[in-house]
């Protein structure tokens, strides 16, 4: 499987990986997947660490995707005319990303958010 993880999922991945659900849990540890990262979702952790919201050590970030297997995915620009164009469910910016390349890249979007789904988006929820 292909699995593109929101960005609590890292975070909880790296930090309270009771937070989800079993069935999450195996398939990322599970070798024969590949776990993508966006960009986008580095620099939202960036943002909220710099803001205060968040308590990550951003010089771990890089290391953390590698212990995580993770494959970082870019932001290119039909993924951001993708996300533009996407419906007004959801107002965060970097959420409409996710699903923009979740949806461009043919990726499963491992999320526990309860408004993503209201895209035509496929996602595997990570709750418990």
């Amino acid at each position: 499987m292909r699995l593109l993880l929101d960005t609590h999922i890292l975070l909880w991945t790296a930090g309270n990986p009771e937070r989800l659900s079993p069935t999450i849990r195996g398939l990322l540890a599970d070798n024969q997947n590949q776990l993508y990262f966006s960009v986008a979702s580095a620099w939202e952790i960036a943002i909220k660490v710099n803001a205060g919201r968040l308590v990550f050590p951003l010089e771990e970030l890089h290391s953390t995707l590698a212990a995580q297997r993770l494959i970082l995915l870019d932001i290119t620009l039909p993924h951001a005319m993708a996300a533009a164009a996407l419906p007004p469910h959801h107002n965060d910016p970097f959420d409409r990303m996710l699903i923009a390349q979740a949806r461009m890249e043919a990726l499963l979007l491992v999320t526990a958010d309860g408004m993503i789904p209201t895209y035509d988006v496929k996602t595997l929820s990570a709750r418990t």
